[in-house]
């Protein structure tokens, strides 16, 4: 445990990535695996089930450290973050030990879990009369499943790659699921993973390909051109509001998993059933969506939700709201993987495998041509079979006939326009036709891996439409989390509700964390420890005196909330000096709103 306490220390007082690589692979190459292995299931982004509760752990804290109640609160308050308080607060341990972090998570930390509250606490005690600070703060934060540190799932595999000396793009597509596996298959798991044989296992069979990422194109119409060059050399497509997930065709079977990395095959069955018309080998990339086969249009994304949440899918509920994949891409065709294949390309494959949507902008199709060979594919592990040689891509070839389409498997539709002004025109009916602008690819470029080099140069942008903006006053404010601990960075914001004759009032509707520099976040914190009126637990509320201007993506009628409506991502775009707190706007104004989109955003999210 101490060594990934120091480990933990390390990474999140750097600011380089470079150093985080070095560290980490440092510590895999010279700790136990099954230590490795459970520090790369946690800097993955792995979280067991919670094993104490909060309350349990304070009542815990508060007795060992002979605090009281009201000191203990106190401390908290001024820290912000329980499980460094408890680390702090507590005496000095009474012994020291050197056991491992697989030792503590396998017998003591996981089997707090299901103990009685006494029982768990006295063990819980006897934990941290083991442990010095560093060591208290990261176990308190693995029991609680509040673990995190500076590290993306990207940098977890370049310190692995450096670590072992495996390509990491093998090691891209062996994590992938990596952790959403039981502690008992962690060890094996992890020998998988850094096998030094870049051949598959029989267990990746249905593993997806990493997805590659697009950068946010923030430019305007005017200055495209000159950034991105001829429309010419651009495919242009909708970017839908759904679930993005990898179809994969294998040995007779079918999978499908989101780019959360969960396997929802069970899910969606008619999107299972469509594929079986698929030929093995084939892996496609897109979007589940809600469809209206009526209006042959996509339902809000708030009623594909709703339809995930449920325990049991029923015949109803199929029928209320069918799911539909529109696939954008072909990254596996007759079991090679076709990644380094231009855009272009594996659009033709795509095309030759499910029948081209008849929509909007899609010009008569030309006659589909024979996919030339390539000079490089990366080389990933999966069960597909090994190429002999590159020229193996110069025989895969189209049927001169497309498979026949499915209601739920279809083409997303490609968009086509005289130049960069007639985009944008076609993109500003975003919102009536239920998407979030346009995604452009460079017909040439292959498909990269997560939001890698490729995608930083520009290979892949989405192109979304301006946010839905409001002016509301903040009204609560609670402390941040990680380096925002000690400020009051998550905020509570209300719009006026103005009654006939009587007087106004604010009415809370949404909560927003992200958008401001860290400069304006240290300002407003000055302003709500100033204007601070009462305290509940970590929050505060405060005198109206800020306004902020928000945006998000949709609004919805919601009964759930106390302003009757719901916002979707909702973020800070500006603080408003410029606009005193009687000149916010009103819930009159979102209910205008959630009028005028009712089309885009029906129900809630």
């Amino acid at each position: 445990m101490k060594r990934f306490a120091a480990l933990y220390a390390e990474l999140d007082a750097s600011t380089s990535t470079t150093h985080k690589v070095s560290a980490l692979a440092a510590y895999l190459r010279t700790v136990a695996l099954d230590d490795a292995a459970w520090a790369v299931y946690f800097l993955a982004g792995g979280k067991p089930k919670q094993t104490v509760q909060a309350r349990y752990l304070r009542q815990a804290a508060a007795e060992a450290s002979g605090l009281p109640d009201w000191l203990f609160e106190e401390s908290y308050q001024a820290v912000g973050d329980l499980a460094e308080t408890i680390a702090y607060v507590l005496p000095a341990p009474l012994r020291d030990s050197d056991e491992s972090l697989s030792w503590w998570l396998e017998h003591r930390l996981l089997l707090l879990r299901g103990l009685e509250p006494a029982q768990m606490q006295s063990q819980l005690q006897e934990c941290w009369q083991e442990l010095d600070v560093g060591g208290r703060f990261v176990a308190n934060k693995l029991i609680t499943g509040g673990f995190r540190v500076g590290v993306s799932r990207q940098l977890v595999i370049r310190a692995l790659a450096q670590a072992f000396e495996l390509p990491a793009s093998v090691l891209a597509q062996r994590i992938i699921g990596y952790i959403d596996i039981s502690a008992s298959e962690l060890g094996a798991r992890f020998a998988r993973l850094i096998d030094s044989s870049t051949c598959s296992h029989e267990e990746d069979r249905g593993k997806p390909y990493p997805f590659f990422l697009a950068q946010s194109l923030v430019e305007t119409t005017d200055s495209l051109a000159e950034i991105l060059g001829d429309s010419a050399q651009w495919q242009v497509e909708w970017k839908w509001d759904g679930i993005r997930a990898q179809l994969i065709r294998r040995a007779g079977n079918t999978w499908l998993w989101s780019r959360g990395e969960e396997l929802i095959s069970d899910r969606f069955p008619e999107i299972i059933e469509a594929a079986a018309g698929l030929p093995d080998g084939c892996v496609l990339d897109g979007e589940i969506l809600g469809w209206d086969f009526q209006a042959d249009s996509p339902l809000p994304f708030a009623a594909l939700q709703k339809r995930i949440g449920l325990k049991k899918l029923s015949a109803k509920v199929l029928q209320a709201v069918p799911a539909v994949m529109l696939a954008y891409d072909c990254l596996e065709h007759a079991d090679i993987d076709i990644r380094g294949l231009a855009q272009s390309k594996r659009r033709t494959l795509l095309e030759a495998l499910l029948k081209p949507p008849l929509v909007n902008s899609m010009p008569s199709l030309p006659s589909v041509p024979s996919v030339p060979s390539v000079p490089s594919v990366p080389s990933v592990p999966s069960t597909l079979s090994t190429l002999s040689t590159l020229s193996t891509l110069s025989t895969l070839s189209t049927p001169s006939t497309p498979s026949t389409p499915s209601m739920h498997l279809r083409c997303s539709a490609l968009i086509h326009a005289a130049g960069w002004e007639e985009f944008a025109a076609i993109r500003s009916q975003s919102r009536s036709r239920q998407v979030e602008g346009f995604m452009l690819k460079r017909r040439d470029a292959s498909y990269g891996s997560g939001r890698t080099k490729a995608s930083r140069q520009g290979e892949w942008w989405k192109w979304k439409i301006d946010p839905l903006t409001i002016d509301a006053v903040l009204i609560y404010a609670q402390r941040g989390h990680g380096r925002r601990a000690s400020l009051y960075s998550d905020y509570t914001f209300a719009v006026w509700q103005r009654s006939d004759g009587g007087a106004a009032q604010l009415v809370p509707f949404a909560k927003a964390y992200s958008g401001l520099s860290d400069a304006e976040m240290r300002e407003v914190d000055a302003v709500i420890r100033k204007t601070t009126i009462e305290k509940f637990g970590p929050v505060r509320s405060v005198t109206p005196s800020l306004v902020f201007e928000l945006g998000f993506e949709g609004i919805s009628a919601s009964p759930r909330h106390k302003s009757g409506i719901a916002v979707r991502f909702p973020r800070m775009l500006r603080l408003r000096r410029d606009k005193p707190i009687e000149e916010a706007n009103t819930l009159q104004d979102l209910k205008a709103l959630m009028v005028q989109y009712a089309g885009y955003c029906e129900t809630p999210h």
